[in-house]
C-alpha cells in the first residue's frame, strides 16, 4: 500500500512537470500577447473606425441610436450592427496579422532551414575520397 504522503509527493511532481514544459509556458505567454493584441485592436476599432462609421451613416447620434418601436418595447438594433462590425473589423486585423504576417515570417524561416548550407572544405575531400574508393572498387 502506497503511503498518502508518497502520493502526494508524486501528484506534486506530475503536476510540476506538466506546468513548467516548455509548451505550457508557450502558451500562456501567447495569451498574454494575444489579450493585449487583442485590447489594441478593439481600441483602434472602437475609438478610430466606430466613430467614423458613425459619422458616415445617417442619423442624429449615428447608428448607435437605431432603434425599432414595436408597441411600447423599442428594440435598440443600432449598437449591435455595430458590434457586428467592430467583430469583422476585429477578424479582419487577427487574420491579416496571423495568417498573413506570421505565416510570411514561418514560411521564409522554414526556407531558411530548408536550404542546406554548402559543404566544408574536409566534407568536400571526404567526398572525392569517396568517389575514387567506389571507381577503385569496380
Amino acid at each position: 500500500m502506497e503511503l498518502p504522503t508518497k502520493s502526494a509527493l508524486s501528484l506534486f511532481e506530475e503536476f510540476k512537470n506538466f506546468a513548467f514544459k516548455g509548451n505550457v509556458i508557450d502558451l500562456a505567454v501567447g495569451v498574454i500577447i494575444g489579450g493585449a493584441f487583442g485590447k489594441i485592436v478593439s481600441s483602434m476599432v472602437d475609438n478610430l473606425i466606430m466613430p467614423v462609421v458613425g459619422v458616415i451613416l445617417p442619423g442624429n447620434n449615428g447608428y448607435e441610436k437605431w432603434a425599432i418601436t414595436v408597441g411600447e418595447k423599442t428594440i435598440p438594433y443600432g449598437k449591435f450592427l455595430g458590434d457586428i462590425v467592430s467583430f469583422l473589423i476585429l477578424a479582419l486585423a487577427l487574420f491579416i496579422f496571423i495568417v498573413k504576417f506570421l505565416g510570411w515570417i514561418m514560411k521564409s524561416k522554414a526556407a531558411e532551414a530548408a536550404a542546406e548550407p554548402a559543404p566544408t572544405k574536409d566534407q568536400e575531400l571526404l567526398t572525392e575520397i569517396r568517389d575514387l574508393l567506389k571507381q577503385q572498387s569496380h
